[in-house]
């Protein structure tokens, strides 16, 4: 019987394989950025997150925003302390991107001013940066590199 084609579950087989120093780097600089932004969730910030919670969530959005500091947290020490299981970690991380998207859409078509975004133009042009963190996560683990491994077998 032919084996059924997993490509993420295959990624996350893959044992890590070597990687760059400007990886490295990319890893664990967006590693500490993201220890950083979910401390700020659980302290100083928690009124400015509240803002980017749609209203369409169904959970009080400080419970909202201390669950996504405390996967920041999270993610990014996984991203920091776990080198050989940064693959996971970065489809993750990707993931946790992708997931938190909407709550800067909400922000920008609710016209909601937070962390010093106050026009709609500087909220539209926040948006463009969600992508390239998810990039940056799948480029630093060398998550992109294990997906494009995993379904050429």
């Amino acid at each position: 019987m032919p084996r059924t084609r997993r490509p993420l579950l295959d990624a996350l087989a893959l044992p890590a394989s070597k990687t760059s120093v400007p990886r490295l780097i990319g890893r664990i600089a967006l590693g500490a950025a993201l220890v950083f932004a979910g401390t700020t969730h659980l302290t100083v910030a928690r009124r400015e997150f509240r803002a980017q919670v749609p209203d369409w969530v169904p959970l009080d959005d400080d419970l909202v925003v201390l669950g996504s500091g405390v996967a920041e947290i999270a993610l990014g020490a996984g991203l920091v302390a776990l080198p050989k299981r940064r693959v996971p970690a970065g489809l993750a991380t990707a993931a946790f991107f992708v997931a938190i998207f909407p709550g800067n859409i909400s922000q920008y078509l609710t016209h909601t001013d937070a962390f010093g975004l106050n026009s709609d133009r500087a909220r539209f042009i926040r948006l463009f940066f969600q992508p390239v963190l998810v990039l940056w996560a799948l480029w630093s683990t060398g998550a992109w590199a294990a997906l494009r491994n995993s379904t050429r077998r």
